[in-house]
């Protein structure tokens, strides 16, 4: 059987010193580190073994050449900041940086229709009697904190599914008895 020889040039050797290598290993160890950080620190370490190729560290983790290649091209990228961190002698700082450096980047997506303060009005809305706001029911529904919540302006428009994924989301329910003790 022939073994393959691999093409391309050889990657760079990832330059790791003695302090950043005793971090990852302390944060591979780590009960609560997740897994995605845990396999980006493995493929670190494995990138400061000369002649280590892409490939080689993505059948040792069981995952694709093109994610070894992105860390270690992230770490290169990152390696003057580290080094810096590091001069300043603050370990902790040195666990931040070397975590952040291995996060996830911020991913894109539409930003919330609704804010924090909106969401908890509906919310302390729908904990008031409907009676206060001289509605004809005894149990608010969705589709009544919705129009309520028009009504008073807390948002230009929402739709009933919307106001119970709130209510379902924060744990509270539409209350059938006023929830303040009456006197």
């Amino acid at each position: 059987m022939r073994q393959k020889i691999p093409r391309g040039p050889m990657p760079q050797q990832l330059e790791v010193s003695q302090q950043q290598e005793a971090t990852l290993h302390k944060l591979i160890r780590r009960h609560q580190s997740p897994q995605n950080l845990v396999t980006r620190a493995k493929i670190i370490l494995g990138g400061m073994q000369f002649g280590r190729r892409n490939q080689q560290i993505a059948r040792d983790l069981d995952i694709s050449g093109q994610t070894v290649k992105k860390w270690r091209e992230r770490w290169l990228a990152g390696r003057t900041t580290l080094n810096t961190i590091e001069a300043e002698g603050e370990e902790e700082k040195l666990t931040e940086a070397i975590i952040h450096l291995l996060a996830d980047e911020p991913r894109s997506g539409t930003p919330p229709t609704f804010t924090a303060e909106q969401v908890c009005q509906i919310i302390a809305l729908a904990c008031e009697s409907p009676e206060l706001s001289n509605r004809p029911i005894t149990e608010w529904t969705p589709r009544e904190l919705a129009d309520e919540a028009i009504k008073r302006e807390i948002v230009e428009s929402i739709s009933t599914s919307q106001v119970g994924l709130f209510l379902k989301r924060g744990g509270v329910e539409t209350p059938s008895q006023p929830l303040l003790a009456q006197q």
